[in-house]
């Protein structure tokens, strides 16, 4: 959802690839986690993502990575 935060009104995109890595479970008592997304690097055709979510401690529990194609809508 980052790069569509990017985007202008006349613009769409679609996942070119997407890569997440799971560090650490996530059960009931993990408590509340926190996601967060940003752009890398944001191009005319292509955008750079990644993503981690984490839990109240501050400890990483996934990380994700991923290529957004820029489509004309």
């Amino acid at each position: 959802m980052s790069c569509l935060s990017t985007l202008d009104a006349n613009q769409a995109f679609t996942t070119v690839d997407i890569r997440i890595n799971y560090l650490r479970p996530l059960t009931i008592e993990t408590g509340e986690v926190r996601a967060e997304g940003r752009v890398l690097q944001g191009g005319r055709r292509l955008a750079y993502c990644e993503a981690k979510l984490t839990d109240a401690a501050g400890k990483l529990i996934a990380h994700g990575t991923g290529s957004c194609l820029i489509l004309p809508k």
